[in-house]
């Protein structure tokens, strides 16, 4: 039997009705099979970072168990991606359907062609950072700290929580 992991999947949206989309990302998470979304955060609205002019996004995070890899569960969320819509060759942060970013796997630290652990980002963005600190407080993030401490440093970005998801 394989091991069971645990994982963290943010999800954002800003078009076609967002909130619709991220709750429907989540669910199609859970029905993927071999995963088991523990927990999800409530829904957070931000603004677009870098690209053109867009829609607010809506985002969340949910903490996963699994027994996939981490290459395995970036191939259901391309599919999840491409199942809602997601068309691929348009530039980064540009509007989207739908956006699932594995952020952390346990606290595995890998840099491969298409998949970078911890996401590489995610230390310096509200959006994320706030959503993992309602699911939990004390998660560190590999190379980075605390998500707390990480929190407190970009408070200077706007992001306004909205509801349970």
């Amino acid at each position: 039997m394989s091991r069971q992991a645990s994982a963290f999947i943010g999800i954002g949206s800003n078009l076609n009705n967002p909130e619709i989309q991220v709750l429907h990302a989540i669910d199609a998470i859970e029905s993927a099979g071999q995963i088991e979304v523990e927990v999800r955060s409530s829904l957070y609205v931000s603004a677009p970072v870098g690209g053109i002019e867009q829609p607010d996004y809506v985002n969340a995070v949910c903490k996963i168990k699994t027994t996939l890899e981490p290459l395995q569960i970036l191939h259901v969320l391309m599919n999840i991606e491409t199942d809602m819509g997601r068309i691929r060759n348009k530039p980064r942060n540009y509007p989207r359907e739908i956006d699932l970013d594995l952020l952390m796997y346990d606290k595995v630290e890998m840099s491969e062609p298409d998949l970078e652990l911890p996401h590489p980002r995610m230390h310096e963005r509200r959006f994320v950072l706030e959503p993992l600190v309602e699911i939990d407080r004390s998660l560190q993030i590999p190379g980075h700290g605390c998500v707390t401490w990480l929190l407190s440093r970009c408070l200077n970005q706007k992001v306004i929580k909205i509801g349970k998801g």
